[in-house]
């Protein structure tokens, strides 16, 4: 098979459809100046000059996945609140569909409110409930998954650990998606953890790395990584591990090879938002049948990328594709 340029994977990107599910939210920021402490309490009074709201969560990885060209399904269930006016107004505004978007009475729509007073973040509000979907939910959201699934090329587990999702759904939909010829590629957190048995790609970070299978090394210690995802690969049935490392980079344990990557210089402003841009871009890779080395290059370009910017945002695709000619990366 010839090799694809540099230039045709990018553009490939555009034929793509990637299915998102996972625990959505809203991201709101208010700026302010801080040129006083309160009389009523030892905390500072912020002078508001700046209120926005984004799209968050699996949300932000839907909004990633079409900076870089492709065509994102978010399926999710939000609540029957402001905040869910809220969303699907961004939703809209973005260009994003609403098709595989459930509302209901029994959920509340996730809220994280910031505030920012320059690049200083003095405090986070949050309006959330984490409990797990009622029976009735979780058979609408699944009979909705079903119905999207054969329009995809990927599907994407973004787990947030609100209670969309679950081992009983995580199974049905992986075992779908294997049987459709979908590859599966997992952003996990603590409680899913162990659910997503046989997905193609599995990207924890080393927190949650080091959480999930209740071990205690040093970050630099490179042997007891490699070791703790040959583990991860084994309990899980995985071909395919992808680990980030923060400043160290990012390390890729695939069949028959394994690569660290370090990290590229950058001049950090927020790291928010960085796993979202890895697992869009490591999500399309694999869509693609990249090689592991350059989806974990690819991938680990695009998460330093956004972290030279304040709050959660998209990557640039022109920017990556820049970027990656810039660092010689090869097909």
């Amino acid at each position: 098979m010839r090799e694809r340029s540099l230039q045709e994977i990018f553009d490939s990107f555009n034929s793509l459809t990637a299915l998102i599910i996972g625990d959505v939210m809203v991201d709101a920021y208010i700026w302010g100046k801080v040129e006083r402490i309160s009389p009523e309490a030892p905390v500072p009074v912020v002078q508001v000059t700046k209120r926005e709201k984004r799209l968050g969560g699996a949300a932000n990885v839907a909004l990633n996945v079409q900076a870089l060209g492709a065509t994102p399904i978010l399926c999710t269930l939000i609540g029957e609140d402001s905040y869910a006016d809220e969303f699907a107004w961004l939703l809209k505004n973005r260009g994003l569909s609403e098709e595989g978007i459930i509302r209901s009475p029994r959920r509340m729509t996730t809220c994280k409110e910031r505030v920012l007073s320059g690049s200083q973040h003095i405090l986070r509000v949050d309006s959330e409930s984490d409990s797990l979907l009622h029976e009735e939910d979780e058979k609408a959201l699944l009979e909705r998954i079903s119905r999207l699934l054969p329009q995809a090329d990927v599907v994407i587990f973004e787990d947030y650990d609100k209670g969309v999702l679950n081992e009983n759904l995580i199974q049905e939909v992986i075992a779908l998606a294997r049987t459709n010829g979908i590859p599966t590629v997992v952003d996990p957190k603590k409680r899913n953890f162990f659910a997503y048995r046989g997905a193609s790609l599995f990207k924890p970070n080393l927190k949650e790395l080091r959480e999930g299978l209740k071990l205690d090394f040093e970050k630099h210690d490179q042997q007891a990584i490699e070791q703790a995802v040959k583990q991860l690969k084994e309990i899980l049935q995985l071909p395919t591990a992808l680990i980030t490392l923060s400043e160290r980079g990012i390390y890729i344990d695939a069949p028959e090879e394994h690569h660290l990557l370090p990290a590229h210089v950058r001049s950090i402003s927020d790291v928010s938002g960085a796993g979202d841009t890895v697992v869009s871009i490591a999500a399309l890779a694999q869509a693609l049948g990249l090689p592991p080395r350059l989806l974990a290059d690819l991938a680990n370009l695009g998460g330093g990328l956004v972290c030279e910017h304040l709050g959660v945002v998209p990557v640039d695709k022109a920017r990556l594709y820049q970027e990656a000619l810039k660092n010689e990366l090869h097909p």
